[in-house]
């Protein structure tokens, strides 16, 4: 049986150069990076270099990328070690309502320490729009996070002028954007953005899991979340995950590289999909138009979610409920899209990757209507 992996937006396949630069790393290059001797000095090198091709990819200064174990260590470093910054000046943050559990989740923090949290909801399109987050800011407001692109249903947040609008407000807020599933996928530029702090990670650009960054604009302020050593400027102290940043910066390279390709094929397999599904009764399109093509999500009320992800499992294809972080958990994305329970809990993420096929499309199509036709008899 063929497997067919629809599922990039959990993780992807590791690039091949990725998987070996990682081996080098491991067993020739395995000195530790803040050691003074040669075998250091040579593991330095390599982190830089790493560090200089993820950079480069997010359109950024290399001198303001932490690396970190991942999105997930990021979000919480940039969420609560930048509204603990600046807690002298309010209490207040805002967060869009539809970002990844490791935001929300820090907020939740944020609101056992006394901090006041606003839940942006998007609109009808699905998007966080720049006038609804001006309203929400005040002299209070501390710290903004919204993320570029939503890990469930695709939809592209346009940072650039919703920070503009925060800014706006209060000129004096920190404004963060988890771009974890933006990049490599949509071109970024971290320095003309106008946010203070920007996440990403290996995993879904073929890279290996376990590491990721936080960039941090010259000028921001983000306390430490963990104490111990002089790594990372102090700010993420504790030996770096060598082999992996390697790996990270190999992936990084060979996607930026590609991504203009890339997106026009995820484009072509969207349409495509799309197309295969529109006559099908009894399947809701869950993203909107204008998402990002790598991920589209449907619903098939009356089979819940996990019984049809395990029903396309027995047949090779491997896709998501929703997001990997929540294991099963009812998708907080779809209902603050104001999508009844039903719709919900039926609902499939189907997301696009460098080995995806229109034969895959196909197969997911029959299977998916084969699905229908005997799971609800």
């Amino acid at each position: 049986m063929k497997e067919i992996y629809l599922d990039n937006s959990a993780t992807t396949r590791v690039y091949d150069e990725a998987a070996k630069i990682a081996f080098e790393v491991m067993t020739e290059y395995y000195g530790n990076p803040s050691s003074l001797h040669s075998k250091g000095v040579e593991a330095e090198k390599i982190m830089e270099e790493a560090r200089k091709n993820i950079a480069e990819a997010l359109g950024a200064n290399p001198e303001g990328l932490y690396f970190t174990s991942g999105g997930t260590e990021a979000n919480n470093l940039a969420v609560i070690g930048g509204a603990l910054a600046k807690k002298r000046r309010g209490n207040k943050v805002v967060v869009s309502a539809y970002e990844h559990d490791s935001v929300i989740k820090s907020a939740k923090q944020l609101e056992n320490m006394g901090f006041s949290v606003t839940y942006l909801a998007p609109d009808e399109n699905g998007i966080i729009t720049p006038l609804s987050v001006f309203e929400a800011v005040d002299e209070k407001t501390v710290l903004v996070s919204v993320m570029m692109v939503n890990n469930e249903i695709g939809a592209i947040n346009t940072i650039k002028e919703i920070c503009a609008a925060a800014k706006r407000k209060n000129p004096e807020v920190l404004f963060h954007t988890d771009a974890v599933q933006a990049f490599c996928k949509i071109p970024i530029k971290a320095e003309k953005l106008g946010a203070d702090m920007v996440t990403v990670t290996a995993h879904k650009i073929g890279g290996p899991k376990g590491t990721g960054a936080l960039w941090i604009k010259k000028g921001a302020r983000v306390l430490p979340n963990h104490f111990g050593g002089e790594q990372e400027k102090q700010l993420r102290p504790g030996t770096q995950a060598m082999p992996l940043i390697a790996a990270f910066g190999k992936a990084a390279e060979i996607e930026a590289a590609s991504m203009q390709a890339r997106k026009e094929s995820m484009k072509t397999l969207e349409r495509y999909l799309k197309e295969s599904i529109k006559d099908v009764d009894g399947i809701v399109l869950n993203s909107k138009e204008g998402a990002l093509p790598n991920i589209v999500n449907i619903s098939v009320p009356g089979i819940r979610s996990e019984i049809m992800l395990h029903y396309l499992e027995n047949r090779g294809i491997y896709v998501s409920s929703g997001s990997a972080c929540a294991l099963g958990a009812k998708s907080h994305v779809l209902a603050a899209m104001g999508y009844d329970n039903a719709r919900i809990d039926s609902a499939v993420r189907i997301s696009f990757g460098r080995d995806t096929e229109k034969e895959d499309i196909d197969e997911l199509v029959a299977a998916i209507k084969d699905a229908m036709s005997e799971l609800c008899r």
